[in-house]
């Protein structure tokens, strides 16, 4: 979810660099460094560093996924898109709540619940478990990976550009120096480092959210006078589609409401949750995280709209948007708050790249590897190996692409578009419907993958685009649904004990 930071390359976000900013950020870094310390020494093998031992608690969940899910989009990425866009931009997260309450419905117990009965330790797992099927396992193993290479892409510049605003030193420095710091923890303590990270993370995010909404409706008089004053100078952007065309909104909400439910970063998280009977309570927990992070996104994008409007802001300020949230939290927020935010920029840039990594690692050495029939022995060791090498390999790719900001967009929606229409319907239909087949399964992930990596090749290339505004990968994930259902449906006639007699059991309870 972070496109948005795509262009910032183009013009770097205003340097933050104060006493007041430099020591909240020192503080942070030394809780990240505490916190990789402290998972390393309870990373003992690889169950530990790619599950997390299966010992998260439920609030520990929610804030990780909740932060998992919205990263650094909220604070720079969001409030740009909504003052650039209006209120049509409100469409990518607005799902956000309503998707991950139905990723606990028809998700998460059936995900948990499958570790208990077989040794499962990624989402690709989980799929060859339920189809019996290697190639589904490494099929979605490499949409993993190529996801991961891109949705790394946009992160990794994002570190960059949030390394650039505290301490000033220029985006590519600040790209590797960030990769650095987040490779170390991530290799050190696995994806434990990066649950407790998103805890700190999903804190911050949701006390600042709320502190920084507060600011901006007393800056712009309250909800009504932003809004009639908005009104009244730019009709389009109050719409409920803002810029975009119809279909455009209309696809962009499918993919984001939809697609979250092949999101490896966020799915993985429930193999880890110690007592699976207290997901009774996550849709709850997460919706009111979710609505509380939201507000920072609104009440931003809202501020920074009415100022530019009423002269509070120049309008040549904010060429490059991504520096609404910036320029608002510098401005009009106290000291002591725009530290706490730009702390907790950085906290999400850094804790989504562990996630990523982490999932990206276990294809690698776990998913590829098993099915080639090859098993790595030592996949703990091989796990911190290959998150430092992916680690690298995203630095340099964000470093050679920061001066093409279409590169890094296509790269952003690359990644979550091979997500979605590689993993959500086999995933979100298959756990929960008998009749999906293992040849449906295949369809599905075959038809995902490659629209996702053809659509995405002819975007790179401006070869060719989608008419209507339409965004490309909600043509993959919509395509990779019909092939499931198709496919089942045709290929279902005695195909319905495939599942093996423990397998089911975990997805009928």
């Amino acid at each position: 979810m972070t496109l948005a930071l795509a262009s910032a390359q183009s013009s770097a976000l205003p340097t933050a660099a104060s006493p007041l900013v430099l020591g909240v950020a020192a503080v942070y870094f030394v809780g990240v460094g505490a916190i990789a310390i402290w998972a390393s020494r309870r990373t003992r093998t690889k169950e530990d560093f790619f599950l997390a031992g299966k010992s998260i608690g439920l609030i520990a969940l929610t804030l990780a996924a909740m932060a998992s899910t919205f990263s650094s989009f909220t604070f720079i990425g969001g409030p740009g898109l909504l003052y650039a866009q209006g209120m049509g931009a409100m469409l990518f997260v607005l799902p956000a709540s309503i998707t991950n309450v139905l990723a606990a419905w028809v998700l998460a117990k059936r995900l948990r619940l499958l570790v208990e009965v077989r040794p499962i330790l990624t989402i690709p797992d989980a799929l060859a478990v339920r189809f019996g099927s290697r190639a589904v396992h490494g099929l979605s193993a490499l949409g993993v990976i190529a996801g991961t290479i891109g949705y790394m892409g946009t992160q990794v510049l994002g570190l960059g550009v949030v390394m650039d605003a505290l301490f000033g030193f220029g985006i590519p420095t600040g790209i590797w120096i960030g990769t650095l710091i987040v490779t170390l923890y991530a290799a050190s303590g696995g994806i434990l480092a990066g649950i407790y990270t998103d805890v700190l993370q999903g804190l911050i995010m949701a006390v600042a959210s709320l502190l920084v909404f507060l600011f901006a409706m007393d800056v712009g008089g309250g909800m009504t006078n932003i809004t009639t004053t908005i009104l009244a100078a730019d009709t389009a952007w109050t719409s409920p589609w803002g810029t975009q065309t119809p279909l455009g909104a209309a696809s962009l909400y499918f993919l984001f409401s939809v697609g979250v439910l092949g999101q490896p970063h966020v799915m993985h998280k429930f193999f880890m949750i110690r007592d699976p009977r207290r997901l009774k309570w996550y849709p709850l927990l997460v919706t009111i995280a979710m609505i509380v992070v939201i507000l920072l996104m609104l009440g931003v994008g809202m501020a920074a709209k009415y100022l530019t409007v009423t002269g509070g802001i120049p309008v040549a300020d904010l060429v490059d948007s991504n520096a609404a949230a910036p320029i608002f939290l510098l401005r009009f927020t106290p000291a002591i708050l725009a530290a706490v935010v730009f702390a907790g920029i950085a906290a999400a840039v850094m804790s989504t790249v562990d996630s990523f990594v982490n999932v990206g690692a276990a294809a690698l050495t776990h998913d590829l590897p098993t099915v080639l029939g090859r098993p790595i022995r030592d996949e703990l060791r091989w796990g911190r190996i290959a998150t430092l090498a992916l680690g690298v390999t995203s630095a340099a790719l964000a470093h050679l692409a920061f001066e093409s900001s279409t590169l890094i967009a296509v790269l952003g929606i690359f990644g979550y578009g091979v997500f979605a229409a590689t993993l959500a319907p086999a995933l979100a239909i298959g756990l929960n419907w008998r009749r999906a087949t293992r040849a449906g399964a295949v369809a599905s992930v075959s038809v995902g993958l490659g629209i996702s990596v053809v659509l995405g090749v002819l975007d790179l290339f401006d070869l060719f685009v989608v008419p209507g505004g339409i965004t490309a990968p909600a043509i993959a994930l919509a395509g990779s649904f019909a092939a499931l259902l198709a496919v089942s449906l045709l290929t279902s006639k005695g195909q319905l004990d495939e599942v093996a007699p423990e397998v089911r059991k975990a997805l009928t309870m």
